[in-house]
C-alpha cells in the first residue's frame, strides 16, 4: 500500500512487531503444515542443479521435473518451459509444481498415475477452459489446493472435487459465474477471483460455499455490491472495482464478517446509507481511495478503520461513538486519514474520550 507524507503521526502506546509470511500464491500467504509431510520450498528454481537431485535419490522422476528425496511426495517441474504435463508422474506424487510453464491443458487420464494428487498449482501457465476435462479433476478426490490463477480461463472449471479448501484463479478472463459452478464444493474456505472480468453476482453464482472463509472480488468489473454471498465469509475484498454506494441491507446476514476492504472504488457518502456497516463482528474496514467527503457510521466494535486519500475536511465524533461515557468508547485502535483535507488542530476536544484505546491517529 502506497503510503502519503503524513502530516501527522500521533503514536499512542502499544509495541510493533515484525511480520513475516511464507511464499505468496495469487495474494494470500500458503501455511504449510510440515507435519502432513507438506513440502515447505514452493519453487527450487535457482536454489540447486537438477543433477545434485538425481545424484542422491534413486526414486523415478519425469526427466523434466526435480523430485528431492526430502519431500518424496513432491514432484517440481516449475519454469521448465513445458508444454504438456510430463509423463510417467511418479504414482506417490502428492504435490505438483507446474507454475511458470505453457500448458494451455490437460488431456482424460492426465493424472491417471498420481490419484493421490493434493496440491496441483498450475499459476503463470496459458490454460484454456475448453482444454480442461470435466472428468480429469472430479477424479482427483484428494485434491484439497488447485492453484491456476495467471492463465486464460473464462469459466469457473467443470468438475471440481468435493474435497476442494483452497481455489485460486485470480487474473484469469472470467466474466460470470455460472449457477452450479461451486455447488458440491461445502469444503472449501478460500476462493480467489480478483483480477478477472465479473460485472455481476447472481443469487445463486456462489451457491453451496456453506464454510467459505475468504473470498477476494477485487479488481473486476463490479458496480453493485454483490449480495448474494455465503454468509461464512469472514474475509471479503472488493477493492479496485466501481463500486458508488451501499444499501441498508449490503451486509444483511454477514454475522461473521470480520475484513472489509473495499479501498479504490467511488464510494460517496450520499450513496451510503446510515447503517451500511452496521456489523458488530466488523475488526477491519478499508475505505481508502475513495470519494467520502464524511466519515461513515462504524460500529464502536471496529478496531481498523482506513480512511486516506479521501476528501473528507469534517471529524465527526459521533460517526464513531454515538454516545460518550465510562463504558460507552470506541474501540478503534488504528485510525488513517492522512491525504484527506483536514488538519490535527480540527479535531474536536472531546475525539480522545471516544477513541479511548486508540494505539496510531494518521493525519
Amino acid at each position: 500500500m502506497d503510503i502519503k507524507p503524513l502530516l501527522l503521526i500521533l503514536s499512542v502506546c502499544g509495541p510493533t512487531r515484525a511480520i513475516t509470511i511464507d511464499m505468496d500464491y495469487g495474494g494470500v500467504p500458503l501455511w504449510i503444515n510440515r507435519f502432513l509431510g507438506e513440502p515447505s520450498v514452493m519453487t527450487l528454481r535457482d536454489r540447486m542443479g537438477p543433477g545434485w537431485f538425481r545424484a542422491v535419490n534413486s526414486q523415478s522422476c519425469p526427466l523434466e521435473c526435480d523430485c528431492p528425496i526430502q519431500w518424496p511426495t513432491a514432484v517440481y517441474c516449475e519454469y521448465r518451459g513445458l508444454h504438456h504435463l510430463p509423463e510417467d508422474l511418479p504414482s506417490r506424487t502428492q504435490y505438483l509444481f507446474l507454475q511458470g510453464n505453457a500448458v494451455t491443458g490437460f488431456k482424460s487420464g492426465a493424472f491417471s498415475n498420481a490419484s493421490s494428487l493434493r496440491w496441483l498449482i498450475v499459476d503463470r501457465n496459458q490454460v484454456l477452459s475448453d482444454r480442461l476435462d470435466r472428468i480429469l479433476l472430479s477424479n482427483l478426490t484428494r485434491l484439497v489446493n488447485l492453484f491456476m490463477s495467471h492463465n486464460n480461463l473464462t469459466a469457473v472449471p467443470k468438475g471440481l472435487p468435493s474435497g476442494l479448501k483452497q481455489l485460486r484463479l485470480a487474473y484469469n478472463h472470467i466474466e460470470k459465474i455460472n449457477p452450479g459452478d461451486f455447488q458440491n464444493l461445502q469444503n472449501l474456505t478460500l476462493l480467489l477471483l480478483q483480477g478477472n472480468w465479473l460485472k455481476t453476482i447472481g443469487e445463486a453464482d456462489f451457491k453451496g460455499l456453506s464454510s467459505l472463509n475468504l473470498l477476494d472480488l477485487s479488481q473486476n468489473l463490479l458496480d453493485i455490491f454483490p449480495k448474494h454471498l455465503p454468509p461464512s465469509v469472514q474475509q471479503l475484498y472488493l477493492s479496485s472495482n466501481a463500486l458508488k454506494g451501499m444499501s441498508e441491507d449490503s451486509l444483511q446476514g454477514f454475522n461473521a464478517l470480520r475484513y472489509l476492504r473495499l479501498s479504490r472504488n467511488q464510494l460517496k457518502n450520499k450513496a451510503l446509507a446510515s447503517d451500511a456497516f452496521n456489523v458488530t463482528s466488523l475488526v477491519e474496514l478499508d475505505l481508502s481511495y475513495n470519494q467520502l467527503t464524511e466519515i461513515p457510521v462504524v460500529p464502536t466494535t471496529l478496531q481498523y478503520l482506513y480512511l486516506e486519500v479521501n476528501h473528507i475536511k469534517e471529524f465527526n465524533v459521533s460517526s464513531l461513538c454515538r454516545t460518550v461515557g465510562p463504558t460507552s468508547y470506541s474501540l478503534m485502535k488504528i485510525l488513517r486519514l492522512d491525504g484527506n483535507k483536514m488538519a490535527y488542530h480540527q479535531l474536536p476536544p472531546d475525539w480522545v474520550y471516544c477513541l479511548r484505546v486508540l494505539r496510531n491517529i494518521y493525519i
